[in-house]
């Protein structure tokens, strides 16, 4: 963990947008996320295809306990092959 400043106060509410190519492998990848850095009783994950259907933003919004825990969610977010970007 490093020490490196935050100006986030924990723990609090934080919202994590994603958004990726509409396809069912797309919300498992991200429900896979929540079960592994998330208290997925906690988590409340929205979902809203776009306008034409091929891309869908997902919210997923939890109470982050520590910047470590933030971090490793962006990770392992960031490394699901659908996902096209990470908020």
């Amino acid at each position: 963990m490093s020490d490196r400043e935050t100006l986030i106060e924990f723990p609090c509410r934080f919202p994590v947008k994603v958004m990726g190519d509409a396809h069912p492998e797309l919300m498992e990848a991200v429900e896979g996320c929540v079960a592994e850095h998330l208290d997925a009783d906690d988590a409340v994950i929205e979902q809203r295809a776009s306008r034409a259907g091929r891309y869908v933003g997902i919210t997923i919004t939890f109470t982050a306990t520590s910047q470590a825990q933030l971090d490793a969610f962006y990770r392992s977010l960031g490394r699901c092959d659908r996902v096209r970007m990470i908020l």
